[in-house]
């Protein structure tokens, strides 16, 4: 929200009262409670009228300081983000008071609140990260008329004739509450979900409010209120519903983030790197731990395919005859009868028995079964006036359901603050894993209604809109678990907010299929990992193929699909996905699908490495692909890079997004950089890579000082035992360096053993520290050259005389 007209004044009408002069102060246990009078107190007499702001600085958790600013206090209204819904609070605060100023300090964060002029700055032990100087906190009343363009107000469900048939009169003035910080020079900022617009959201308006938009435009599927610096702090708004924040955009040397009602609160969370965005997932959860067998291939049906059961074991036969092995296949919308989403019926002309034919394709393809969900039930639906009768509906305040035609005819949504509701839908989905099915594609969840309706539990809608995806992607993953058991489950989702990484996989949405909507993609994927996602997924080939622009049933062209395979199945979770083609390779020609078979086997070969990332994402909420600057934070050039990542600490990817035979350029950090596939290229950073890629390659490079361990050759599938005929490769470490890897088992959080590599005097040792591991091979690349050593069974530990 801009309140401004440029720096010095108001836009007309607007009334603010800045918080300017601390009158009180109260010890409140793990901070303190102030009393902030927006004017000046110079006698008694100016005490006698308001506002007075009531801030409260506190530490919630070890590193992390909020900063809580009410206005009129009343019953906190609902719902509201979870906090410490997984690891407990850290404690550890130490509070300071002098004569005009108070302190607040954990976990190397400190809180600095100075009485007359009001502000507070917040610092490291090294130096200054952000303040709220003067008048950098404030609540503002609000002309009508400067609200129109909120993502809430502008929205077709507030706009649409059938969304809001008989809108209710606008309030003359509507009241906000802000809070600014400070944009040092040179400091960046990045995350606030999945956005797909530029990475540095410097200079952008940021609204956080879910839209079902696609990727090219500035709304979003996954809005998220947590911004990440390049100064090793970060940014978390503890609030559920629309937030508005102007990133150097209001104030170009501020973050402003508002709020319409009488309370706001915020976090700042302090780390000495970037990773330490942990403390974020502290708070707001970790992500969940999901099975090996979801890093594999994901197959769709695509979605407006035709398609049954001679379809689909086609496509599965010819991914296994080319060497493409499917672990996942998706059977998307039209698996239920058209016009009639949901029924959770599987139509019976295209599947006539289908607990039958899924044994049968689960049993010969060795895939898992997962199918397309939605909360949305069409009025054609058989199960629709059930809905309606029992109330499981959103409503109108009129008490009939909330209905229009986008999407379905005469939808509604599923009203999930009923817990009836709830176990009602929940049944319908037991139903279908009787059948055998999976895991579920929980589509949607952004257009959730929030002018003129009620909730069940009398939930505020405007804090609803968000955080229905939450308990949406909760309710299916819940049920999951329960009925496939603790770390069997997973969703492929597309909707969320704080607090949705708890529940992966997320996808990145309807994109285009082109190279400058691959690149949306990556940027989307790169924000929502910035944001305390530890995975990220999306459309290989893109979802929307034009058919006037490629010619013929929607297909991508050949070349941006074998880009993308490359791309895709370099990310944590890999799945081809189209909307009126299919995207098995051979429809690009039969060589996509021996560069489809040479990607996909380095991913499997790579799970022990991966698997070990998704742990970490886990415990610690770190992302398996990380934006360059999360691992180069000394290297300002990794800052603005966005066409690249990190696949956990050791992998560099860079995608190629230009045509055949033009050059693709990227960016290697200091150090030397060996090719994962061609070991004997390598390079030296900083410096920057222009080459021409070939169709069948992709550039990873591994970094100085790694250490990789790797399955065996065309294992065939990501879920194995990661611990036998394990191939340890060890790349460029310096004289007396040891480097060490966790070797998972696959299953659940179990490690079977660690691996330690030494180089010392002209030779590597590599050898089992702890646990048990079968070691297969040794390898260790330096200088372009390659030196190996094989283990003969049961030795624990192999030498290389350099």
């Amino acid at each position: 929200m801009r309140f401004n007209d440029g720096f010095w004044l108001l836009k007309s009408g607007v009334k603010p009262s800045f918080g300017l002069q601390v009158v009180q102060g109260l010890d409140g246990g793990d901070g303190y409670i102030l009393q902030v009078a927006t004017k000046p107190i110079r006698h008694r007499g100016d005490t006698l009228a308001g506002p007075v702001l009531s801030v409260r600085v506190h530490s919630p958790t070890e590193g992390v300081i909020g900063v809580k600013i009410e206005h009129f206090k009343h019953i906190d209204p609902t719902p509201n983000i979870s906090l410490f819904p997984d690891d407990p609070a850290v404690q550890g605060v130490t509070l300071s008071k002098a004569e005009t100023n108070w302190s607040v300090a954990t976990g190397g964060l400190t809180a600095e609140i100075a009485q007359n002029p009001y502000t507070i700055t917040f610092k490291s032990p090294t130096h200054t990260l952000t303040a709220a100087g003067y008048k950098h906190q404030a609540i503002y009343d609000v002309p009508y008329k400067w609200t129109l363009r909120s993502a809430s107000n502008s929205s077709c469900l507030a706009t649409d004739v059938s969304s809001n048939p008989h809108p209710e009169p606008p309030p003359e003035t509507v009241r906000y509450i802000h809070s600014e910080l400070n944009l040092s020079p040179g400091e960046l900022i990045y995350g606030l979900g999945e956005q797909f617009g530029p990475f540095v959201k410097n200079g952008q308006s940021v609204s956080i409010w879910n839209q079902d938009g696609g990727t090219s435009s500035e709304q979003a599927y996954k809005c998220v209120p947590f911004y990440i610096t390049n100064r090793n702090y970060g940014v978390f708004v503890n609030h559920p519903g629309e937030v508005e924040f102007e990133v150097g955009s209001e104030k170009v040397s501020r973050v402003g983030a508002s709020v319409a009602g009488e309370s706001l609160e915020y976090f700042v969370i302090y780390g000495p790197t970037p990773l330490e965005a942990k403390r974020y997932t502290r708070l707001t959860g970790r992500p969940a731990l999901l099975p090996s067998w979801t890093f594999g291939l994901w197959l769709s049906t695509s979605f407006l395919t035709s398609y049954d059961e001679k379809t689909v074991s086609g496509f599965l036969e010819g991914m296994q005859t080319r060497n493409c092995p499917v672990r996942v296949f998706h059977l998307d919308c039209f698996w239920m009868k058209q016009y009639e989403w949901c029924s959770f019926t599987f139509d019976p002309d295209n599947f006539p028995d289908p607990k039958a034919y899924l044994s049968e394709i689960k049993k010969k393809y060795g895939v898992k079964i997962c199918v397309w969900i939605n909360p949305y039930i069409s009025q054609l639906s058989p199960i629709f006036q059930e809905a309606v009768q029992k109330g499981y509906l959103i409503k109108r305040k009129d008490g009939t359901p909330w209905q229009w035609d986008l999407w379905q005819p005469g939808l509604g949504v599923v009203d999930i603050t009923n817990p009836e509701a709830r176990a009602w839908y929940e049944a319908k989905l037991d139903a279908l894993v009787d059948l055998g099915v999976d895991t579920f594609k929980t589509d949607f969840g952004e257009r959730i209604p929030h002018a003129n309706v009620v909730f069940h539990d009398g939930s505020d809608p405007m804090r609803m809109h968000n955080t229905f995806s939450v308990i949406y992607n909760e309710m299916v993953f819940r049920l999951l678990e329960r009925r496939l058991g603790k770390g069997e489950a997973v969703v492929f989702a597309r909707s969320a907010t704080a607090g949705g990484q708890r529940f992966p996989v997320h996808w990145g949405g309807d994109c285009e299929s082109t190279f400058e909507a691959m690149a949306e993609t990556l940027r989307g994927g790169l924000s929502l990992t910035t944001s305390g996602f530890a995975f990220a997924s999306h459309d290989i080939g893109g979802f929307e193929a034009s058919t006037s622009q490629y010619g013929h049933k929607g297909h991508p062209p050949p070349e941006i699909y074998h880009r993308w395979v490359a791309y895709g199945l370099f990310s944590s979770h890999s799945r081809l996905h189209g909307s009126m083609s299919y995207r098995v390779p051979w429809q690009y020609g039969e060589a996509a699908a021996t560069y489809m078979a040479k990607f996909l086997n380095a991913k499997h070969r790579l799970m022990p490495y991966l698997y070990s990332l998704s742990l970490e994402g886990h415990t610690k909420g770190h992302p398996m692909q990380r934006a360059m600057f999360i691992e180069f934070l000394e290297d300002r050039t990794t800052h603005y890079l966005d066409r690249q990542y990190m696949l956990g600490p050791s992998l560099l990817v860079a995608p190629v997004f230009v045509p055949d035979g033009e050059e693709s350029e990227y960016y290697l950090p200091a150090g030397r950089w060996t090719s994962f596939f061609n070991p004997s290229r390598t390079l030296t950073g900083p410096t920057w890579v222009k080459e021409v890629v070939p169709i069948d390659e992709l550039p990873v490079w591994v970094r100085q000082g790694s250490i990789l361990c790797l399955g065996p050759d065309n294992v065939g599938r990501p879920d194995y035992d990661y611990a036998k005929a394990l191939e340890v490769r060890v790349f460029e470490l310096g004289e007396g360096q040891v480097v060490r890897a966790e070797v998972p088992t696959g299953k659940l959080a179990a490690i079977a053993g660690t691996v330690e590599a030494t180089l010392k005097d002209g030779e590597l040792s590599v050898r089992l520290a702890g646990g048990e591991v079968e070691l297969a091979l040794v390898s260790y690349f330096a200088g372009g050259k390659v030196a190996t050593a094989s283990a003969t069974q049961g030795r624990s530990e192999v030498s290389l005389k350099l």
